[in-house]
């Protein structure tokens, strides 16, 4: 029998490909100033909130996987519960940061070119679309808001 010449190779331990709702460091990096928690109170400052990075991971690790809310699987995933991340959403979404990084997002995107505007689909829920009708009675609020995504 022979050996081979070769060194034997370690084990990897892990995954060797990162989960895909994980945000890398150079993501973290441009969106880290915007999504800043607010300072802590002095006297009573209360418990300590969850890192707003690990949050995004678990917003966005619903939206990928499309899983509710309240069956996220917070504690093997390392990630805040699901209920942690949806207040924040909300939360993001109240003080006017969840459009400040989806603006981010956008231009580092049409940057890079990766962009593809051909595959934007429209539906009833922002567009009101009758068939036959000239013209459209109702009102709604979120009609001029969601009428452009466009920079």
């Amino acid at each position: 029998m022979t050996t081979s010449a070769a060194s034997p190779r370690r084990r990897r331990v892990g995954r060797s490909v990162p989960y895909r709702w994980r945000v890398s460091n150079e993501l973290w990096a441009k969106l880290a100033p915007l999504l800043a928690d607010p300072p802590r109170r002095f006297r009573y400052p209360g418990r300590s909130r969850y890192p707003a990075r690990a949050c995004l991971e678990g917003i966005l690790y619903v939206l990928y996987t499309d899983t509710p809310w309240l069956e996220v699987p917070y504690r093997e995933l390392g990630l805040p519960s699901g209920e942690t991340c949806r207040r924040r959403l909300e939360e993001w979404e109240r003080r006017g940061l969840l459009h400040q990084a989806l603006s981010v997002l956008q231009h580092e995107l049409a940057e890079a070119d990766k962009l593809d505007w051909s595959r934007v689909i429209v539906d009833a829920s922002l567009v009101e679309a009758k068939k036959g009708a000239r013209r459209s009675r109702a009102h709604f609020r979120a009609g001029p808001a969601a009428a452009t995504t466009w920079p």
